[in-house]
């Protein structure tokens, strides 16, 4: 249930063993927060399944922040579900999502909160450089942007995560989505609206390591692909068909060169050649094909995107998330 009178600005941070960086982190968000909304903000902190003193940390500071709301999730369920609650919980007017390690300054809030004030429905912050990534993981990130806009009707704007401003009725269209596989940064994209960019440096970290190791990275965008486009899958099948137009072409080939030069002795290793490339081609549509079939399978079981175990800081009566029958999330 929505308060009767929603705050102007909720704030998402989304925690995962971020206990060196929380109070460094609060420190700088909260004189840009006080210094827009007044008293007329609320800070929402989804404890993602944390294994150090992140979820203490944050507990301990309710008692001195009365506009902190923790929510701790019964289990790590990674930042797309975590976020997925936090918009689920976000009551504000504006609802902007930041991470805690200081990657994303949380003074760019001011000229994200200006651009709204304009009439931005949605206004994203844009890294213009990414210097404090890896080389590997910049060229990466931008062979991945490439690729999905190559593939999907959805543009995802280049080097924007899910630090951005979104406007209410932005929120409300992101809640209206049913689908448990989150792909944030491509529904973000999807439901579009009225968009402003803010360009920014990237800093390095605070403190604390990355969550997202390579191998993650490459299942997050294998999901970011396979969530809004079916091209991979029509793409085999044009691959199917020249390979059938260009076999029956060989056989043609074949059956005339035997005509007029009669049986030559088979090549054995041309035949194993094209048997494995073959094989190897067929296992590797088969595996896309076992990926979509996976997520018709995960939508199907219609699990709860998250479950939460406790809240603390909400007030009695006003609690935002769904119903556990709706599937949403639960309580």
């Amino acid at each position: 249930m929505t308060p009767v009178n929603p705050p102007l600005l909720s704030i998402i941070v989304c925690v995962f063993n971020e206990a060196l960086v929380l109070r460094q982190f609060f420190a700088r968000l909260l004189p840009v927060v006080e210094a827009l909304a007044q008293d007329d903000y609320e800070l929402i902190c989804i404890d993602d399944g944390s294994t150090d003193d992140s979820l203490s940390l944050l507990i301990q500071m309710t008692k001195t922040n009365p506009k902190l709301r923790v929510i701790e999730l019964s289990r790590n369920f990674g930042k797309e579900a975590a976020l997925t609650a936090g918009i689920e919980y976000a009551a504000g007017q504006a609802v902007i999502p930041i991470d805690a390690d200081l990657q994303d300054p949380p003074e760019l809030i001011r000229d994200m909160f200006a651009e709204w004030k304009k009439g931005a429905d949605v206004v994203l912050a844009r890294r213009s450089n990414r210097d404090s990534d890896s080389l590997l993981k910049r060229q990466s990130s931008q062979w991945f942007y490439r690729l999905y806009n190559k593939l999907s009707n959805t543009h995802l704007p280049d080097n924007v995560g899910d630090f951005r401003l979104m406007d209410r009725m932005v929120v409300d269209a992101v809640r209206a989505l049913p689908e448990r596989q989150r792909f944030m940064k491509g529904i973000f994209a999807w439901v579009g609206f009225k968009t402003v960019t803010v360009d920014y440096t990237r800093a390095a970290r605070a403190g604390g390591k990355t969550k997202f190791t390579g191998w993650r990275l490459w299942n997050f965008a294998l999901e970011g692909i396979t969530s809004f486009t079916t091209v991979p899958l029509r793409v085999w099948t044009y691959i199917g068909l020249t390979g059938a137009a260009l076999s029956a072409l060989y056989a043609a080939f074949i059956i005339l060169r035997t005509l007029i030069s009669g049986v030559d002795v088979p090549g054995y290793a041309s035949l194993l050649v094209a048997v494995l490339f073959m094989g190897s081609m067929q296992l590797v549509s088969v595996g896309l094909i076992g990926e979509y079939i996976g997520r018709l399978y995960v939508e199907a079981k219609q699990r709860p995107i998250f479950i939460v175990r406790r809240t603390v800081g909400f007030d009695a009566g006003l609690n935002r998330s769904e119903d556990p029958g709706s599937g949403r999330g639960a309580i």
